[in-house]
């Protein structure tokens, strides 16, 4: 399988604080990658360092083939990402929206013209494309927000707790478009709190403390301690934590 993701040794200090702890592993093209933690546990800073935004203070690290320590803004062009915190500019319309990271992801005009008509069709938001997107539904601007982050392609798309703060309903259906991309070859990296959206993704890695205690598919993780869902590894896992922040 072709690796996207190759990470050796990873490791992030802060002082004398080491946030990230010397972490290895490996993602690969098409598949959801579950990346789980508490608060504190390292998580968001090794997404960063993953998205070109932080640089390592040990180890090494490629993304979709570039070095994310010497090649950050060819990593940036081939990636996707979104947020529970920040996705979309809720004063702007959705055309303005889809334009606006169209252009920062360097689509030519012609080209954000004619995938912003397929997209529209696709997501039912013909009519409103000159809506503000804080009147849409919630449900409506998680759909929208995704969209956007995989508007031009990428290769993969880092989604940072998606779903958080949304009903059950409007999780299910953003989990349909995670394995729509998926099925078209978009790699996508996920971090989640809600444990039952960690049983969706093909393999899971569970942070403690900055180092990976556990990395498997479900099913195996669940057989490995001997519980019957994702939520009790976690716990099981968490439980062994000795810091709070990170």
């Amino acid at each position: 399988m072709e690796k996207v993701i190759e990470v050796e040794r990873l490791a992030k200090k802060f002082g004398s604080f080491t946030a990230v702890d010397h972490i290895s592993f490996e993602v690969y093209r098409g598949e959801i990658f579950g990346f789980l933690g508490a608060n504190g546990a390292g998580k968001t800073t090794a997404m960063r360092m993953l998205c070109g935004l932080s640089k390592p203070s040990f180890g090494t690290g490629r993304v979709v083939g570039f070095d994310i320590s010497r090649e950050t803004e060819k990593i940036k062009s081939r990636i996707g990402y979104m947020s529970q915190k920040f996705s979309l500019y809720e004063t702007l319309t959705v055309r303005e929206n889809i334009r606006l990271y169209g252009g920062i992801y360097g689509m030519s005009r012609a080209d954000i013209r004619k995938k912003m008509d397929l997209v529209l069709s696709d997501l039912g938001l013909s009519e409103e494309r000159n809506t503000l997107v804080r009147l849409l539904p919630q449900g409506v601007k998680q759909r929208l927000a995704f969209s956007v982050a995989t508007f031009h392609e990428p290769q993969i798309v880092f989604l940072d707790e998606p779903t958080g703060g949304v009903d059950p309903a409007v999780r299910r259906m953003f989990w349909e478009l995670i394995y729509q991309a998926a099925a078209n070859g978009i790699t996508v990296f996920v971090t989640t709190h809600y444990m039952d959206e960690a049983e969706y993704c093909d393999r899971v890695s569970i942070m403690v403390d900055g180092r990976i205690e556990a990395l498997d598919t479900p099913s195996a993780l669940k057989q490995r301690y001997g519980v019957p869902g994702m939520q009790e590894v976690f716990y099981l896992l968490a439980r062994k934590a000795q810091r709070k922040d990170g």
